[in-house]
């Protein structure tokens, strides 16, 4: 039997939430709980991340795209070279326009700008 490729695996509700604002963290967390998903951890690095990723196994990554070591969209790439599954929603203050090509080029991963984060926009975004 032949394995399925990452995206094609059922998306879940457990969520790894990476980015360097705690507050940010904090609040996505609450929002996250209460709509009915598990946080599975949260981090503040895109080294961190990519740790994390490999040993809490979260079907969803919330991963910020302004990190201090990394930017999002090397730590999505790297956790996708490395074989991580999940599904891979960035987020920013800024919104999507400003990273159009990017989010182009990779039309696996989602985005939902910091101030449209909800549990209904998170499960849209990985639906």
């Amino acid at each position: 039997m032949e394995t399925p490729l990452c995206h094609s695996w059922p998306v879940g509700r457990t969520v790894l939430i990476v980015d360097d604002h705690a507050r940010f963290r904090a609040a996505a967390r609450a929002l996250l709980e209460e709509a009915g998903f598990d946080v599975a951890g949260e981090v503040g690095d895109g080294t961190s991340a990519l740790a994390a990723a490999a040993e809490l196994a979260p079907e969803i990554i919330l991963l910020d795209v302004h990190l201090p070591d990394l930017d999002g969209f090397a730590v999505a790439e790297r956790l996708v070279a490395g074989g991580i599954c999940s599904a891979i929603v960035l987020t920013s203050s800024r919104d999507a326009s400003s990273f159009r090509r990017r989010l182009a080029a990779n039309p696996d991963w989602s985005f939902i700008a910091k101030s449209d984060l909800s549990g209904e926009a998170l499960a849209a975004a990985v639906g």
